[in-house]
This record gives structure tokens, sequence and C-alpha cells, in this order.
């Protein structure tokens, strides 16, 4: 079962949504749509969630949210230059007001000396090319860090200055 706290803020955060009339897309890998189902696990979330996209493998990256080769090939599918990509992408491949998403190394292998298990980059974007990124290292197990990453990128929609 979900955490009851993820979904619990994924409330507040479609109330503030829905507050300023606005609707939101997430573009996920290392949580695999986890934000985009706390969202609809709630009743009438369908008028502020948009879409979301699971973009996993980097091709997906690309296909999908427009990620260049060269960021991906010079920063890698971890950082915060593919994750204002995958943002801007997600604004634009959709009808969204707001974007948020998110790429990391859950675990529990993949980590290396730069970018060991736990690292994960967020960004949020808004019209006007607009766009707000964080490198984050969160401790845990992999489920552990699939939650604090989604429960970060919701809290951080509900502070966005917009």
């Amino acid at each position: 079962m979900m955490e009851a706290q993820l979904i619990q803020l994924a409330e507040q955060c479609g109330l503030w949504l829905q507050a300023r009339g606005l609707r939101l897309a997430t573009a996920e890998s290392c949580t695999g749509g986890l934000i985009a189902a706390a969202i609809t696990e709630i009743a009438g979330s369908s008028a502020w969630f948009e879409r979301g996209f699971v973009t996993y493998s980097n091709e997906a990256k690309m296909e999908l949210l427009g990620v260049q080769a060269s960021t991906l090939a010079q920063h890698g599918a971890v950082s915060e230059a593919t994750v204002r990509e995958m943002a801007l992408g997600a604004l634009a491949h959709s009808h969204a007001d707001i974007a948020v998403a998110v790429s990391g190394i859950a675990g529990p292998g993949g980590g290396t000396a730069d970018k060991p298990v736990g690292t994960v980059c967020l960004a949020w974007a808004w019209p006007g090319e607009h766009v707000h990124s964080e490198r984050h290292l969160f401790a845990g197990d992999r489920a552990a860090v699939r939650l604090q990453t989604s429960l970060h990128a919701l809290q951080e929609i509900i502070g966005l200055k917009i």
C-alpha cells in the first residue's frame, strides 16, 4: 500500500494547484510513476493532473521529452541538466502549467563515487522557460529513496512562487 503521507501531500498539492487554476505534468525516471500513482489515488485529480511520463531509459527521455543526447552524454541521466530538460519537455509535450521531473539512483546498485546510491536530481518548470533544479542525497533503501524523492517533488510544488 502506498504511504499515507505521500497521498496526503498529493492532496495538498492538488488543492494548491486547483486554487490557482493550474495543471501538473510529471516526468519520472527513478520513481517509475510513483508520483503520478499517488496523485491518481485522489478522486477528482483529473481536474489538476494533466499527464505523467515515465521515462526510465535515456531513449524515452529523448523521444518523449526532447532531452538532448549531448546533455545525457555530457552530464548523465542523473544530473540537474537532464532533469531541467525533462521538466521543460514535459511542459512542451503536455497542456500542463507546471511540470516536475526526477531522475536518480535508487539502488541498491548503480552508484559511483561521484553519484552514490541515493543521488537524485529534481526540477520544476513553468511557462516562460522558468525552471528550478536541485540535487539531493537521500538515505535508505530503494523504497526509501523513491518515497523521499516523491515527497520532495510534491512539497516543492506547493512552495513555488508562481
